[in-house]
């Protein structure tokens, strides 16, 4: 066998090695911090809800902004986007609040949207700033019809 092949055959089998290892050791992470990242989660959403039938949409918005804004980074952009939505979801309608909010589905409007949205909130600079507002596009597109000027609050 040439040299080159058992060279490939050495990388693969470390190649496989490690995927196992990372799988193995996500396991083992998710195993042990499981219940505390369910808890964390649902005292996050309930925050939310009591913040947002305190609030209106807007608000929410910028309860959130002001959350992330003191401990920045991955992590908090993901506690901030399930509070965000939670208060959403329980907020009082801001009147034109879904006005200029683009579909998902249009990703150059969203783009240029979400860019907006960072620079208006000062946090242009931050790698997850944009991946905030999501909540605010899930939440417009839910919205009836009818009520997208008025932001209405989506009833459950």
């Amino acid at each position: 066998m040439p040299g080159w092949a058992k060279a490939l055959i050495i990388v693969a089998v470390l190649l496989v090695l490690l995927v196992v290892g990372v799988i193995a050791g996500g396991i083992f992470w998710w195993s042990r911090n499981k219940d505390t990242l369910i808890a964390r989660g649902k005292a996050v959403v309930t925050e939310g809800q009591d913040a947002g039938r305190k609030s209106d949409n807007q608000g929410c918005v910028d309860q959130s902004i002001s959350r992330y804004k003191r401990e920045p980074g991955f992590a908090s952009s993901l506690e901030t986007s399930i509070f965000m939505q939670s208060c959403l979801q329980a907020s009082r309608p801001t009147p034109g609040f879904c006005d200029e909010v683009p579909k998902q589905t249009e990703f150059m409007k969203t783009a240029e949207w979400r860019l907006e949205q960072c620079r208006r909130v000062e946090l242009s600079s931050d790698n997850y700033c944009q991946h905030l507002f999501t909540p605010v596009q899930r939440f417009c597109e839910k919205q009836p019809s009818g009520s997208k000027e008025d932001g209405g609050s989506d009833s459950q």
